[in-house]
């Protein structure tokens, strides 16, 4: 499949490779150079692969509240908020973010490889009166990142932008649309996430290209900042087989309420999960792959499930999950890479701390 902007990726010599069933841009001058330009000045991602959901009626916060991990009943009007969408084992079906619009209307906007299975189980798991709506192919969405975005938006559509919040949204017109602008974030920059009509994708793409300190960034990029924040990518930290016991111990899960799943993570929580999500910084430039495994005195002990070279750190990193005993520890760690042994340790998250996504700028 392809998204509204793929002939101005090719237009603009974006390398293009599958991803999630989509053939997305991975790079146009180079992950290295997009990747500093997010984190000094301003990058625009197609990201109109991802699916939106919208959810309404009386009954609609009830099944939300039944079908994902965070607690939506205390979630106010123009606030977002992560969580996952669990099967009844605890696995992670797919990792979310739920925007409420109003007492009886919300949205969730979730993974692009898991939009179709995602609506099929929420479809099965809501009450008749709620209306269900997949509304990803007339939505397009653009994340526009990093410290220069609030400039670059201004200059774009000519109009101050709001004072939003960390995790809180705002229903606006720019250029004659209607659009909603939001600033969650995936790269721990500031930033923002613009849903807007689909047929408006390449205007409103050439109009922030042509702001000041914008360029366009693919999805390689994309991986490497969200890697040195230390977050979680489904299909690599998240998947169906696993639950997200060992993700973040109970962050983004509030087991004061019934959801499905709860029981299965509950019980791992109690007794303590036997695998962790760590950070790894490795001793050199050289990365780790998915799936290398990891070694302590001689031992394995878990696999890394993400690796990158880490651009704004100067080291290579990875995310794992390794065994609960070494998950906190300061050993030696050693990990497969064909034939060689790369030394690692583990390090707290995330990697990277000088992010400006949590500006205050009301």
């Amino acid at each position: 499949m392809k998204t509204p902007l793929y002939e101005a990726h090719v237009a603009l010599g974006a390398r293009m490779a599958p991803f999630a069933g989509w053939d997305m841009p991975i790079q146009y001058e180079g992950i290295l150079a997009e990747h500093r330009h997010t984190r000094t000045r301003c990058g625009v991602f197609d990201i109109c692969h991802m699916g939106e959901f919208e959810l309404r009626g009386a009954a609609a916060e009830q099944d939300l509240e039944r079908l994902l991990t965070a607690r939506i009943r205390d979630l106010a009007v123009g606030r977002c908020r992560y969580g996952y969408l669990l099967n009844e084992s605890g696995g992670a079906l797919d990792d979310l973010t739920c925007y409420r619009f109003a007492a009886d209307r919300f949205w969730l906007v979730v993974n692009a490889g898991t939009r179709a299975d995602d609506a099929a189980w929420i479809r099965s798991h809501c009450s008749p009166e709620t209306v269900f709506g997949d509304i990803s192919d007339r939505t397009a969405k653009l994340d526009i990142q990093g410290p220069a975005s609030r400039r670059a938006m201004e200059s774009a559509f000519g109009t101050p932008m709001p004072d939003l919040g960390y995790f809180h949204f705002v229903e606006l017109n720019l250029a004659g649309a209607p659009c909603v602008l939001s600033r969650t974030g995936y790269t721990g920059e500031f930033g923002y996430e613009l849903y807007f009509p689909a047929e408006r994708a390449l205007d409103f793409w050439r109009r922030l290209l042509a702001a000041p300190d914008a360029k366009p960034v693919g999805l390689g990029a994309r991986d490497t900042l969200r890697l040195e924040v230390g977050y979680p990518l489904y299909g690599h930290e998240l998947g169906p087989s696993r639950t997200p016991a060992g993700v973040a111990g109970g962050r983004f899960m509030d087991l004061s309420k019934p959801f499905i799943g709860r029981d299965a993570v509950k019980a791992e929580l109690d007794r303590g999960p036997r695998e962790r999500l760590v950070g790894l910084r490795l001793e050199g430039r050289r990365a780790a792959r998915a799936g290398a495994r990891i070694f302590a005195e001689g031992r394995e002990i878990g696999a890394v499930t993400s690796g990158s070279f880490a651009p704004s750190i100067g080291a290579a990193i990875a995310l794992g999950y390794v065994a609960e005993e070494v998950s906190t520890s300061a050993a030696p760690l050693e990990i497969e890479a064909g034939g060689a042994r790369l030394r690692a340790r583990v390090e707290a998250l995330p990697f990277y701390r000088d992010g400006t996504a949590r500006k205050d700028v009301r």
